[in-house]
C-alpha cells in the first residue's frame, strides 16, 4: 500500500450556470514533504466547511486503480492525480479491503477512515460532465475520508501500513451501498455502532433505524 502522490489546492471562484461559486475541488499534486494537520495538509483547503473539511473528514484518499476504469467509462485519460478531487491518490486501498475504523501510519501521522464520499454537483463542474456524481455514486468507486490521530509530515512515496482493523467492521463499499441503496435493518443497526464512522453518516443510519 503506497502514497502515490499527494494533491492540494485553495478554493477558487468560478462561474458556473450563470452564478459564481466557490469550490476547493481542484487538487494538483506537491513534491515534498507536507505536514499533515488535524485538520487538512498544508496548502489545502475546502470552501464551503458545511459540508466538506472538518476533523472527520480531514483528509479524502482516492485509489489510483480506479483511474482505468474512469479511463475507460469517459472515453479519455491522461487524468492527473488530484483529478477526482482527492488529496491522497494511493495504490492498494481498494473500498472493498478497508474497513470503517481502521487506522494507518503514512509517513510520521497517523489516520483512520470515517467515511465514505458522497459527491457533489461541484464534482461534475471538475469532471466535465454534470452527470458524473450520479455515475460516480452507482459505480461505488468513492474513495473514502481521514481523520488524523496524529498530526506529522507525509511525502509522496510513502509506504502506508494498517495498524489497526477491526475484522468485523463493514467496508467503506457496504456503507456506501448502506445508505445510499438501502439495506436490512440488521445491516444499519450495526452501521451505527461502528467505531471511527464520522458523526454524520452515524446520524443517516440512527435516522433510518427510527423510520423503519
Amino acid at each position: 500500500m503506497t502514497l502515490i502522490s499527494i494533491n492540494v489546492g485553495l478554493p477558487r471562484e468560478m462561474t458556473h450556470g450563470g452564478q459564481a461559486i466557490r469550490t476547493g475541488i481542484f487538487k494538483a499534486p506537491v513534491a515534498g514533504a507536507v505536514f499533515l494537520h488535524c485538520l487538512n495538509l498544508d496548502g489545502d483547503g475546502q470552501a464551503d466547511l458545511r459540508v466538506h473539511g472538518g476533523a472527520d473528514k480531514a483528509v479524502y484518499v482516492y485509489p489510483h486503480e480506479h483511474y482505468a476504469f474512469w479511463a475507460g467509462e469517459l472515453g479519455r485519460d491522461g487524468f492527473p492525480y488530484g483529478q477526482f478531487g482527492e488529496n491522497f491518490t494511493v495504490e492498494g486501498l481498494l473500498e472493498e479491503a478497508v474497513n470503517i475504523g481502521d487506522v494507518f501510519r503514512i509517513g510520521a501521522a497517523r489516520v483512520q477512515v470515517t467515511q465514505p464520499r458522497t459527491p457533489c454537483f461541484k464534482f461534475g463542474i471538475r469532471m466535465g460532465d454534470e452527470n458524473f456524481p450520479a455515475r460516480f455514486a452507482a459505480a461505488n468507486r468513492t474513495g473514502f475520508y481521514l481523520r488524523v490521530l496524529q498530526e506529522g509530515k507525509v511525502v509522496a512515496g510513502d509506504i502506508i501500513k494498517r495498524v489497526a482493523h477491526d475484522p468485523h467492521s463493514l467496508c467503506v463499499r457496504d456503507v456506501f451501498r448502506l445508505r445510499h441503496a438501502g439495506g436490512t435493518r440488521a445491516e444499519c443497526e450495526r452501521a451505527v455502532k461502528l467505531p471511527g464512522l464520522s458523526p454524520s453518516w452515524r446520524a443517516v443510519f440512527e435516522k433510518q433505524l427510527a423510520e423503519s
